[in-house]
């Protein structure tokens, strides 16, 4: 019996041991792509945005696992009754990262938030043309939103609205709204190095950047100065293995302690070894193939309608997700509010598509492209496997389709150029507010200018009203009942063949502690820690 009670207790104190955060240590994350840079206005990919969380923070913040704002740089924040002013008091105190590079003692204050936002819609400012588009603000629209940013003082800055705006706080909390400094960019400027500013980051953020290797890793260490406690860990490595199975063999073998996008087929193995556990949670995501509308015969609905019809998500969904997919018939997804369940989407049916074809003018096919992501997402664990399912599906009406893949900076970046045919893409909500889908990826704004964040290149007046209306409105149930109609066009003028809404699933050894998935798919690593 005394043995038994000393085994419980000895087994009780690890429990207990393993359950207290421990400091140090290194923690090596697998993830699926690299980034294309490293200053988050001029991107809207997750691989980047992962870097850009781990260095930078925003005026607001989510909380950790969740979309509630909280605040960040921000301490507290006044609206205006009429909503068009937004005055924002900053945390005193905080200073920005020292390195080998930028060693001046800067501290946080108005003007670096001044700089950060500005330069995305001043066209004078002196970074107004550097590092390549806004490509969030310009989707966004922001420009027609936001008036102007002002230093009232040293800690208080202004937002001035053209226009009330009701998801204007949480947009704050994204990527594209990180706070760079403006010393660090003023000193990049009079040496002529402002490409710097993406290449070698210098934020606020719970890590200190220190190395980027080009498709190989990310080194960080830990800012031990943190405003809000520095992280446990002394240092995080982003290691960059673009195929799945290796970053779950590494896994498996203990080189890695996370990985990202694990193989449908995979899930199983890694669930029974005793040494990793999962984490999942059904995903705020999209996977969709856009039709671009701006090249023949696409711009044609019939076209996009049988195109919609020829293609089996059902068994895309069950061949390639495997079980960790539902099968997708909106813009938006099930767990988000404003979904309209009563959209059905196009039914797999042969006789429909073949018959809308030939009604179209193509009653032999056509040939066309499907462009296929060389990357893992969360909402697609394989481009190349469904773009040749729907190869496969679209053979079956007379369509000829020829699969296109790039390296994933260049395949976003000619995708948002409108090079494409069909895309397969996907999106990760970023806010937990609808207009973070229908408004970026579907938008007339987002479409016209390139480079576009909406795939499609739709330009649907209505639709875009509809939206607008829901931005500027604050009763849920109104913005709701926009948001409700606006989905019914979508489905109407088959705008994306939707695929599905995948179950986000992160496994890691069963020391790593700490990590939640982030519903706006954040991989944050501040209060992630290693059990030794």
């Amino acid at each position: 019996m005394k043995k038994i009670i000393l085994a419980l207790f000895v087994f009780l104190s690890s429990l207990t041991f393993a359950a207290t955060p421990q400091v140090g240590g290194t923690l090596v994350f697998g993830k699926s792509g690299d980034a294309t840079t490293l200053d988050p206005s001029h991107v809207s990919d997750g691989e980047s945005f992962h870097i850009a969380t781990a260095i930078y923070d925003t005026l607001v913040q989510f909380k950790y696992g969740t979309t509630e704002l909280e605040p960040a740089l921000a301490t507290s924040w006044d609206i205006a009754d009429n909503g068009l002013e937004y005055v924002f008091h900053l945390r005193k105190g905080v200073y920005f990262s020292k390195t080998k590079y930028f060693k001046k003692k800067s501290e946080f204050t108005s003007a670096d938030v001044v700089f950060s936002f500005k330069r995305q819609f001043d066209k004078k400012h002196a970074f107004n043309k550097i590092g390549g588009a806004y490509i969030y603000w310009s989707a966004m629209d922001m420009s027609k939103i936001v008036k102007d940013v002002i230093a009232v003082d040293k800690y208080t800055v202004k937002f001035i609205l053209k226009r009330q705006e009701s998801p204007f706080l949480a947009n704050l909390g994204m990527e594209f709204a990180s706070i760079l400094s403006n010393d660090y960019a003023m000193s990049l400027l009079k040496k002529g190095k402002t490409r710097n500013l993406g290449k070698k980051p210098v934020g606020t953020g719970p890590f200190v950047f220190k190395k980027w290797v080009k498709d190989d890793k990310f080194i960080f260490l830990a800012n031990k100065n943190y405003w809000d406690g520095r992280p446990y860990l002394n240092k995080l490595i982003f290691k960059v293995i673009t195929n799945n199975a290796v970053r779950a063999a590494e896994l498996k073998a203990g080189s890695i302690h996370v990985m990202d996008f694990p193989n449908p087929a995979e899930v199983a193995s890694l669930e029974a070894n005793s040494k990793i556990k999962l984490v999942k949670q059904e995903g705020l995501n999209v996977g969709y193939l856009a039709f671009n509308q701006e090249r023949k015969p696409f711009d044609n609905v019939l076209v996009r309608r049988a195109i919609s019809h020829a293609i089996n998500t059902q068994g895309i969904v069950d061949s390639i997700y495997e079980g960790l997919g539902k099968v997708a018939t909106n813009p938006i997804p099930p767990t988000m509010w404003s979904y309209n369940k009563n959209l059905k989407g196009y039914d797999y049916d042969i006789k429909k598509a073949k018959a809308l074809l030939k009604e179209a003018g193509f009653p032999n096919g056509f040939e066309t492209n499907i462009w296929a992501m060389p990357v893992a997402r969360p909402y697609n664990p394989n481009g190349r496997k469904v773009a040749e399912a729907m190869q496969a599906d679209l053979a079956k009406v007379g369509i000829k389709v020829k699969i296109i893949s790039y390296d994933w900076g260049t395949y976003l970046k000619k995708a948002a150029m409108g090079e494409h045919d069909m895309v397969l893409l996907g999106w990760s909500g970023d806010n937990g507010d609808p207009d973070n889908f229908l408004n970026v990826l579907l938008s007339k704004h987002g479409a016209m200018h390139k480079p576009a964040e909406n795939k499609a290149f739709w330009k649907n007046d209505e639709f875009t009203a509809l939206i607008d209306k829901a931005k500027q409105v604050t009763d849920i149930k109104e913005r709701t009942a926009l948001y409700m109609k606006a989905q019914v066009i979508f489905e109407e003028e088959a705008v994306w063949k939707p695929i599905a809404h995948s179950l986000v699933i992160v496994p890691m050894l069963n020391k790593v502690h700490g990590f939640k998935i982030d519903p706006s798919s954040k991989r944050r690593f501040k209060e992630v820690w290693i059990e030794k």
